[in-house]
């Protein structure tokens, strides 16, 4: 599905879509608890739908309506001796799941994206050698076997934090104490942060010993909870740049003082608005796209710590700056670091791609808002923001669709 957009500038008052890290942190820890957890503020992107599926498989009762899902966890449970797990494109789903599979003594067996079941995985293979488990790459998919024990886990601090929430997750319900070491520097410290949180929420004990190390204590129970999950600062970024871009939005259903990193998308277009930046984006990788775009469409900037940007969807830093070639606007790219120059944006004279990849698909369709323009592929809102454009419709960007499916 291709989105055309004609220049137009946005206006009025939107609430923020729910927060999609929150939604899989709550899910799955209501998944996990003894009883019959609410989890509302829900949207059904593709991702979400992928946490739903898993835990479905592994055994959870759910009944998902509306915005709402009651779910009855499998704590206190027998559950999926052998379970097949659909993860869809959702790198959060994979990296949650396998220690949790393995924590429950679960043969599983992982299905994805071909991209997805491509992403780095080396600390989960480390730790099932280390502890003579069985994870094995096979026909497209991740097979896992094993009983999980409790422990010291020790790995850089500097890869995905989906693996220390994977583990955080996993190791409160295994008897014995377990502390999670990470080799310094420590990035994307909000989203453990966040991990930390909703555990808390549903009774669970785990918290920083010092800066870098974890400790979890065993044997504990998921209580179940009912809870709303907050505004998502990651996707209400798409809409706040356009107060940079000459519109004037107020973006509501987010919280100030959330644990969120991308919060601070805010103070980065305040300051790109300003002049030419310097970003680091090391905690706030998945701002990294939507900042580029408005580097594009104001003074330029450089960024760092981008070196992350390569394993998500697509190759982030790689193909945004690609893209922008079509805009008339020039860049550097190298491994760790991005420099956006400033140049006239221009009018693309052929259709810019999404790449499937919806964040790089939402920095494109900022961009048209000014230009205006093509971009395909523009289904790929679907994964996280699946009412993206309709939101932006609805502040005044006119925006069509050719091929829909």
């Amino acid at each position: 599905m291709d989105a055309v957009i004609k220049p137009s500038k946005a206006f009025g008052s939107i609430s923020a879509p729910p927060s999609k890290s929150m939604a899989h942190r709550y899910i799955i820890c209501a998944a996990l608890a003894e009883g019959t957890s609410v989890i509302s503020n829900l949207a059904g992107s593709e991702d979400i739908l992928a946490t739903l599926d898993c835990i479905k498989a592994l055994g959870a009762e759910v009944d998902y309506k509306g915005d709402s899902a009651v779910i009855t966890g499998i704590g206190g449970k027998e559950h999926e001796p052998n379970a097949e797990l659909f993860c869809r494109e959702s790198g959060s789903t994979l990296r949650f799941f396998i220690p949790i599979a393995l924590a429950l003594g679960t043969s599983a067996k992982f299905h994805g994206s071909e991209t997805l079941m491509t992403r780095p995985m080396s600390v989960y293979e480390d730790i099932c050698r280390e502890r003579n488990l069985s994870f094995e790459r096979k026909d497209g998919c991740i097979l896992v076997s094993g009983k999980l024990s409790s422990g010291e886990y020790e790995f850089a601090g500097n890869v995905s934090s989906q693996f220390v929430t994977g583990l955080l997750f996993a190791l409160p319900m295994l008897e014995g104490c377990s502390t999670i070491k990470l080799i310094p520097p420590v990035e994307s410290r909000s989203y453990i942060g966040l991990t930390l949180q909703a555990l808390r929420d549903f009774g669970i004990k785990a918290d920083w010993k010092d800066d870098c190390t974890l400790k979890i204590p065993g044997g504990q129970v998921y209580k179940p909870v009912n809870c709303a999950v907050e505004g998502d600062w990651s996707n209400a970024a798409f809409l706040d740049v356009f107060n940079v871009l000459g519109g004037s939005v107020e973006v509501s259903g987010v919280r100030e003082d959330s644990l969120q990193g991308d919060r601070v998308c805010t103070k980065h277009f305040r300051s790109l608005a300003k002049g030419f930046a310097e970003i680091d984006i090391t905690d706030c990788p998945d701002l990294g796209p939507v900042l580029m775009a408005a580097a594009a469409a104001l003074n330029g900037g450089v960024f760092t710590g981008t070196k992350r940007l390569a394993i998500k969807e697509s190759n982030r830093g790689l193909v945004m700056c690609e893209e922008l070639k079509a805009f008339g606007i020039s860049s550097d790219f190298e491994e760790d670091r991005i420099t956006i120059y400033k140049s006239e944006l221009k009018a693309p004279k052929e259709a810019v791609g999404g790449h499937n990849d919806h964040r790089i698909v939402m920095s494109m369709a900022t961009l048209l808002s000014l230009t205006g323009g093509t971009v395909t592929g523009a289904q790929a809102v679907r994964k996280s923001f699946p009412d993206y454009f309709d939101r932006i419709k609805q502040l005044g960007i006119e925006v069509e669709f050719n091929g829909m499916d």
